[in-house]
């Protein structure tokens, strides 16, 4: 089986989102850590970036699993909101090439 340049480039995206999701859940996890010591915390600015990069879904499970900043509206909302983002715009990067990604935007809106 041959695979040609979009292919490689497809997989390439998915193990990009697969891995950004891990350090993203990995980060969230050390913020809940660092928090119960009471060391120096990661910004919140960092966990939102790693949402908006495509690390919505890991932010979300970590949040869920290790019950970190669950209280904090900006999280509640803002997370959800990212991983919307994310399906919208970052992920079908993976499915469609990027010509093909802007064509079906460009037919949503016009």
């Amino acid at each position: 089986m041959s695979y040609d340049i979009v292919d490689c480039m497809k997989i390439h995206m998915l193990l990009t989102f697969i891995i950004i999701n891990v350090v993203a859940f990995g980060v969230m996890c050390l913020d809940k850590t660092l928090a119960r010591v009471g060391a120096y915390r990661v910004p919140e600015k960092w966990l939102f970036g790693l949402a908006l990069l495509g690390g919505g879904i890991g932010t979300f499970l970590a949040m869920r699993l290790v019950r970190h900043k669950t209280k904090h509206w900006t999280f509640v909302y803002g997370i959800p909101l990212c991983i919307l983002l994310n399906v919208l715009f970052l992920y079908p990067l993976v499915f469609y090439s990027f010509q093909e990604w802007v064509q079906m935007w460009l037919r949503l809106l016009f």
